[in-house]
């Protein structure tokens, strides 16, 4: 089943949506699990570091004079509650076999036991932090530091701090908050980027899209509107380009198929209606052979047509393979121009040659030279009228051959100078003078020599005559010729 290019480009923008959506959940999911750990992580060492050090400085500074009796315990609560008043936590001031000495917690916090189960000041080796209920003297989990009292290189006891975990997932609530709300202003703010899409790449895709269906189905003159100079603006024109030369191939293609209907047409006509009237008795045995002949030159009409349109069929399918060699392109202008013997005869028209030197080589396709040199001189004496003279000429210019064919008959109009070149083109002239001219003539002649990469032109004054040149690569052994 096909879909409609509408239903098309819906479920891309469908799919670029869900993309979307997919990708600002797992953001946040990544965000919460990887950035929440991580938070906690570093907070929880933060704090621990925090608390270690206002522990090691008292412990170092102040407590040694307790147990050299320099203060009283009466001093030494006053500074725990100072502690305790800075950090929000429980601290404790035990001797070294963990029996309380005295304590200050906050309200929300278990009193402090007076002797720690299981004591070993040594259990958190290789950190200067644990964390946990601390021997079961908590319901809840703490950060726990200890450090230790010592006078003399003897420790006298340990001062500890703990502090509830809440304060930390309080802190680190805070934080992934603003992380949150980071987050989901740049997935608002990349919506951007869909909507961008949306109007730089969906939109022209589906016009594309709906103009591909529109050439499937043979609607050549839809355009795609372009708005942008990018690839998609690009791709747009090359496309509305290639429509504009379908439209043209397909214009060609049924005037092609309608001259050469027409070309066909006509002679198949005549051949049949003589050949009927033959048969039947309508043209009588002694007039039979005037019909014949009138047949004959209608069966040449289609050998010529048939033969140029293989010809053209080549050029047109690239199949057309020049044979290029060195060659004298007087000599093929002689045998080429001696060919016309009996028709200038016939029409009192002769061929002056007016050549360079008595040799001049060329390098090109002899046998294509020599069809484009028949074909103009062929046209020439079409167009000429009795007793007028048909001028082969061939001039040197530095690298390059002009060979030039030249008659003084009717002349090309003005307005038809341009169109010469197209297949089956007739001039009123032409249709009127020659009924045997297929209008693939010149086009072969073009094509020919377009495809030695060299030029032909034509001069043309109605009612004067007509003289085409064309140029030829000289050869590079033409020096051994002159």
């Amino acid at each position: 089943m096909n879909k409609t290019p509408s239903h098309t480009g819906s479920t891309l923008r469908l799919k670029i949506l869900a993309i979307y959506i997919i990708f600002g959940f797992l953001a946040i999911f990544t965000t919460s699990i990887l950035v929440s750990g991580y938070a906690l992580d570093k907070l929880t060492d933060y704090t621990a570091s925090r608390l270690y050090k206002s522990a090691n400085v008292t412990a170092s500074q102040y407590l040694p004079k307790y147990f050299n009796e320099t203060i009283s315990l009466s001093e030494v609560r006053t500074q725990l509650s100072g502690i305790e008043s800075y950090t929000d936590a429980a601290v404790w001031l035990v001797d070294a076999e963990g029996n309380l000495i005295c304590s200050k917690s906050p309200d929300d916090y278990p009193d402090a036991p007076t002797v720690i189960p299981d004591f070993d000041p040594t259990e958190n080796v290789g950190s200067i932090w644990q964390k946990g209920d601390y021997h079961g003297c908590f319901t809840e989990d703490v950060i726990t530091v200890i450090a230790p009292v010592t006078q003399d290189f003897t420790t006298k006891g340990y001062l500890l701090i703990h502090q509830n975990l809440d304060e930390i997932n309080a802190l680190q609530n805070a934080l992934l908050q603003r992380v949150y709300i980071a987050l989901i202003i740049i997935y608002l703010l990349s919506f951007m980027i869909f909507l961008a899409f949306e109007l730089l790449v969906h939109r022209p895709l589906v016009e594309i899209t709906q103009a591909a269906t529109q050439y499937a189905s043979g609607n050549l003159n839809y355009e795609i509107p372009i708005r942008t100079s990018d690839e998609m603006g690009y791709l747009s024109a090359s496309l509305n380009y290639m429509s504009s030369q379908l439209r043209d191939m397909e214009n060609y293609q049924k005037k092609f198929v309608a001259n050469v209907s027409h070309d066909f047409r006509s002679p198949l006509t005549s051949i049949k209606g003589y050949i009927e009237a033959m048969a039947d008795g309508t043209i009588p045995p002694e007039m039979q052979s005037k019909y014949l002949n009138i047949i004959l030159f209608e069966t040449e009409r289609l050998t010529d047509l048939t033969r140029d349109l293989l010809e053209l069929n080549a050029f047109d399918t690239q199949e057309l393979l020049l044979n290029r060699e060195s060659f004298d392109i007087h000599d093929v202008i002689r045998s080429t121009a001696a060919s016309f013997e009996g028709t200038c005869t016939q029409k009192k028209i002769s061929i002056e040659l007016v050549l360079a030197t008595r040799h001049l080589s060329v390098f090109a396709d002899k046998h294509k030279i020599q069809q484009v040199l028949y074909n103009l001189i062929d046209n020439a004496i079409k167009f000429s009228d009795p007793d007028s003279i048909i001028t082969v000429e061939t001039t040197e210019r530095g690298e390059k051959v002009f060979v030039s064919v030249k008659d003084n008959g009717v002349g090309i109009p003005r307005d038809s100078l341009n169109k010469i070149w197209e297949r089956f083109y007739k001039t009123d002239s032409s249709r009127g003078k020659d009924k045997k001219g297929t209008g693939l003539g010149l086009s072969i002649v073009k094509e020919s020599i377009q495809a030695h990469g060299e030029n032909i032109n034509v001069i043309s004054t109605e009612g004067v005559g007509s003289e085409f040149t064309f140029t030829l690569p000289k050869s590079k052994d033409s020096a051994h010729w002159s």
